[in-house]
């Protein structure tokens, strides 16, 4: 199969306090167009740093080296067109002041071209999709009138609301408890299934991603440290420090973890 983003030898470092930190080093990894790929690892490990620089967000005062190349588009990729962010804190990216209907109008009509009316016929559509309750209501909501969970499904309809190739959901899920936790991982794999997009999903924990993700990519100190199937990730690590985020389950077994994903030991 082929790559969707092709990553080769990628640092990244950071100036602070007058020292030079380094959050990613030498980072070469193949996004298969299509694939649904995690991302683990503790916090300071480098993972939303990668997301950052793939979706080219990071900050001015960050250098970065080594290549992101995109053969599966030919072309530099649109933030927005090509490549959906749904973010931690979904009342952080979210615009407080703007209506649920129109921020998600805006993403379809700056680029795909559609006139408001019919942008927001596609927010409504969008925001059916994602399972919120009472979509023509949510129209002319604003987001502090919404519960966490609703938020978080608004923040996933604007991601997608321009059929980007790419699906970048960085610890999209932390925020939220353990119940609509598993129902936005059910609604983010339905999704990508249906439209056929690649997903990137970033996250400190191995068993909600081993529920999502095909590959996982296990991250510490700005390394690349494994990388495998979901199911020998799970099943037989080879590194004492994935062994230390599978432990870190209680009584995480990899069976019934990989039948809930619909994959096998």
């Amino acid at each position: 199969m082929s790559a969707l983003v092709s990553i080769r030898d990628l640092t990244v470092t950071y100036r602070r306090d007058g020292n030079v930190v380094a959050a990613l080093k030498n980072i070469s990894l193949d996004i298969v167009a299509g694939e649904r790929l995690a991302i683990i690892g503790e916090s300071g490990s480098g993972k939303s740093t990668l997301a950052l620089a793939i979706a080219g967000l990071l900050p001015a005062s960050s250098a970065v080296g080594g290549r992101i190349e995109w053969p599966g588009l030919g072309r530099a990729p649109l933030l927005g067109r090509d490549i959906g962010f749904v973010f931690q804190d979904p009342s952080a990216s979210l615009d407080p002041v703007m209506t649920i209907g129109k921020q998600i109008a805006e993403v379809a009509r700056t680029h795909l071209g559609l006139t408001w009316s019919q942008a927001y016929a596609k927010a409504k559509t969008l925001l059916e999709r994602v399972r919120l309750p009472d979509p023509d209501s949510a129209l002319h909501a604003f987001p502090h009138q919404l519960s966490g969970g609703q938020k978080q499904r608004v923040a996933i309809a604007a991601a997608i609301a321009a059929g980007p190739k790419l699906l970048i959901a960085d610890e999209a899920t932390s925020a939220l408890d353990t119940i609509v936790q598993a129902e936005i991982v059910a609604l983010i794999r339905h999704l990508v299934a249906e439209d056929g997009m690649t997903l990137l999903f970033i996250s400190h924990d191995i068993a909600l991603a081993a529920q999502l993700a095909e590959r996982i990519a296990v991250f510490r100190h700005g390394q690349l440290v494994e990388l495998g199937t979901t199911a020998r990730i799970v099943d037989a690590p080879t590194q004492a420090y994935t062994r230390t985020l599978l432990d870190a389950h209680i009584g995480l077994d990899a069976a019934p973890l990989l039948n809930r994903a619909g994959l096998s030991a």
